[in-house]
């Protein structure tokens, strides 16, 4: 059963400290600990919603509305419920296969930016068969023989991973109340924690032990120091000063990325995403909203550009890229084992939950970081489209 996050206020209170650190480069110890802060809120807001909801008729029925569930899965929250997960030494398990599947795709339907990435939900480790076709094909008669070939470079590239790992905590309480609400409490977890270090990552991510973000510089022979790649200049500033003003800074958004770091062409008009902060999604549509004929308010950016919004765009930024050109990847299962330390809860039980991901622009020329400027003082008021 799906949750509704934003009715959770102490976990988006704690979500929105988190974002502001990442989008101002703090310290890594510092965004571990308000990282670890966030999810201790949705652990706290998730077992207050369970507990209500169980103990009331309306839980009841909610819960009796949820998907049935796989012999394989109720085995398996069962015996979490149970602290019986895993007989071996290590004390590590693989979720079923259809709560991995399950968790993806909630995700990625509840995070519109992992959706545009078109984020890839592999089972296996990465390794990665690049190519970059060349040549051309050649038009003749039928009887002529093959004059044109088409040629690849393929470069056999293993992708360096790194590992994602979340903490899930269970308090015992929730583990009485049966496998359906378990395995929702666990999902809903393990999918906001995940969701929340991939978006930031593939937007910001500095590359040491985690992906490199859109708006890192990935070009050939680029200076990476201690694993860290260097961030993009700004190539620009967006104002969207008046009508002619914004077609003209699109027109040449989608020019910049309509070439290749090599220098070939690519077909960048319909691709290209604005991925914006919050808010800021608002100034561009008033700026690019006008009234027709009819009465009738039109909101529409030119050459197929479209915006998305998200917690960590740094403040004043517009991340301009390409999705198509983004690998950005999950795989292998979702391995759990508890946690069974001196820090472990008093009155539950911690577990560890990991996978692999990776996340790498094609080239340097898949995203551009502009600074937005809109002056809503001297912004024209929307206007009326011709007839």
């Amino acid at each position: 059963m799906s949750i509704d996050l934003n009715k959770f206020p102490q976990f988006q209170a704690k979500k929105e400290a988190f974002a502001t650190l990442v989008k101002n480069s703090a310290g890594q110890e510092e965004q571990a600990q308000a990282y670890s802060s966030m999810m201790n809120a949705l652990t706290e807001d998730l077992s207050e919603y369970i507990n209500q909801q169980v103990t009331s008729r309306a839980g009841e029925l909610s819960a009796e509305k949820q998907p049935t569930m796989s012999k394989e899965e109720v085995k398996f929250f069962n015996d979490l419920a149970a602290g019986d997960l895993s007989h071996s030494e290590s004390h590590e398990v693989t979720f079923p296969e259809t709560v991995v599947d399950k968790i993806f795709e909630d995700m990625v339907q509840n995070h519109p930016f992992l959706q545009l990435i078109k984020l890839n939900n592999t089972g296996l480790r990465l390794k990665f068969l690049k190519s970059d076709a060349k040549g051309a094909a050649v038009w003749g008669k039928i009887t002529d023989e093959i004059k044109g070939q088409l040629t690849g470079t393929f470069s056999d590239e293993s992708a360096k991973q790194s590992k994602l790992t979340a903490f899930v905590a269970v308090p015992n309480d929730v583990l009485e109340y049966g496998a359906n609400w378990i395995k929702t409490f666990v999902m809903t977890q393990i999918q906001e924690a995940f969701a929340v270090a991939l978006e930031s990552a593939f937007l910001t991510g500095d590359g040491k032990d985690k992906p490199i973000g859109l708006n890192r510089q990935v070009q050939k022979d680029v200076a990476v120091a201690g694993g860290v790649y260097p961030e993009k200049v700004s190539s620009g500033t967006l104002t969207f000063k008046d009508a002619k003003t914004g077609v003209k800074e699109l027109k040449n958004i989608v020019k910049t990325l309509s070439v290749k770091e090599n220098g070939k062409p690519y077909v960048a008009r319909g691709k290209v995403v604005l991925a914006v902060q919050p808010g800021a999604s608002l100034d561009i549509e008033a700026a690019a909203t006008m009234q027709n004929v009819n009465g009738q308010w039109v909101y529409a950016l030119p050459f197929g550009v479209k915006t998305v919004e998200s917690e960590y765009v740094p403040d004043g930024k517009v991340i301009a890229f390409v999705p198509d050109r983004y690998d950005a990847f999950v795989a292998g299962g979702v391995v759990i084992k508890e946690f069974d330390q001196t820090l472990a809860l008093e009155d539950g039980h911690l577990y560890t939950a990991k996978r692999f991901a990776y996340g790498k622009a094609s080239d340097d020329n898949v995203a551009k970081v502009y600074d937005l400027a809109i002056d809503d003082s001297t912004n024209e008021t929307p206007g009326k489209a011709d007839k």
